[in-house]
């Protein structure tokens, strides 16, 4: 950890999708994993990515929430997916086994509970000891639940230690209607949620619908955050949170993890067209959806980092400015200039998420 670099907690990143279906040996660094790409052609983002292992230490990007995603797809959809739930959750369990093989090699270490968080923490504010040597922490969530074969999966899950989740995600799904759709919980979906609540898990709001977003919520009684969300004052989106909803999440102590991807960013993208220097997406119009959240609530206690890059997108559908994750330490000059204090800065850069776990996690 350097004197100036602030300790990063990132909600939301893909790794073992990206390393299990773009096939990317995520301890290299981002700029070899670049050069063995080049020339592919089957994904808009080869030769593109931005995350990697070292340059998350690089970073001081210490603990994640790090996602397993496998969505299960009826026969015309013209969404990617799987087939049926049970080869989702084969892929979904051929993620984890990447992620225990990182933890086999210290490259990684899982976090399921408050003692755990706080022993990994200790670690990496250790100044005495090289960040290169740092397992990255990381929490698991779903993102989607379509994997689930049925409710029963979600204790086998919860075993394995997977602390969070996220109902839906794209068009139709088993147990919500996600981003495009205009439906809420299906019968099991609701089912699930009381589940979750039953095992104190964390309900993840992200790509719910606005129906979904308010059975959920009352539904579910206990931790809520919103991994990956922006705002849909500043880019009108059915994905976006409304003014209503963000304060409807400070209500409940909950919080917001601000994404990258540039879609959310900027009105009308058009993905494999536009460029993010042309349409002028930089690091700035992240912080304005920061600063957005911050002043409806009169603080900045419910916005943090929940970056989604390599979210099925790299360099082409990110701020300009980001070369590589690293950069998230960019982030602190933009928010200085701005008037946020030191304190702020580190509640938005790790604090947040952390007052939220210890709470939840008690």
């Amino acid at each position: 950890m350097t004197e100036e670099s602030v300790f990063i907690f990132d909600c939301h990143l893909d790794l073992a999708m990206n390393a299990i279906e773009w096939n990317r040996d995520l301890k290299k660094t981002v700029y070899q994993i670049r050069s063995r790409e080049e020339g592919m052609t089957d994904k808009l983002d080869r030769a593109k990515g931005v995350v990697a292992l070292p340059e998350l230490r690089k970073g001081n990007i210490g603990l994640v929430v790090a996602t397993q995603i496998a969505r299960y797809v009826e026969p015309g959809s013209a969404l990617p997916g799987w087939n049926s739930p049970e080869i989702a959750w084969g892929i979904s369990q051929a993620q984890l086994a990447w992620y225990r093989s990182m933890e086999d090699q210290a490259e990684m270490v899982q976090i399921t509970n408050l003692e755990q968080m706080e022993k990994h923490l200790a670690l990496w504010f250790d100044k005495s000891l090289p960040d290169h040597t740092k397992p990255v922490g990381y929490i698991l969530s779903l993102e989607g639940a379509d994997s689930f074969v049925n409710i029963s999966y979600l204790e086998k899950a919860y075993a394995y230690g997977l602390r969070a989740c996220g109902p839906a995600h794209y068009g139709p799904g088993r147990y919500a209607a996600g981003t495009g759709m205009t439906d809420g919980l299906t019968a099991q979906g609701k089912d699930l949620v009381k589940e979750m609540d039953n095992l104190n898990m964390i309900l993840d709001v992200t790509h719910l619908t606005d129906k979904g977003f308010e059975e959920a919520l009352s539904i579910f009684k206990g931790p809520v955050w919103a991994s990956h969300h922006n705002c849909r004052a500043l880019v009108n989106h059915q994905r976006q949170l409304t003014n209503d909803q963000i304060k409807v999440l400070v209500e409940r102590d909950a919080v917001i993890g601000g994404v990258f991807d540039t879609w959310m960013l900027t009105d009308n993208w058009v993905r494999g067209v536009d460029d993010p220097k042309e349409r002028g997406i930089n690091l700035e119009k992240v912080v304005d959806h920061y600063d957005h959240i911050c002043q409806i609530a009169g603080n900045s206690n419910h916005i943090a980092i929940g970056s989604d890059l390599d979210g099925a997108y790299g360099k082409e559908q990110s701020p300009y400015d980001l070369e590589d994750i690293a950069d998230l330490q960019n982030l602190k000059a933009i928010l200085s200039r701005r008037g946020y204090s030191s304190a702020d800065i580190e509640h938005i850069f790790h604090k947040n998420w952390l007052r939220f776990l210890r709470k939840a996690w008690a």
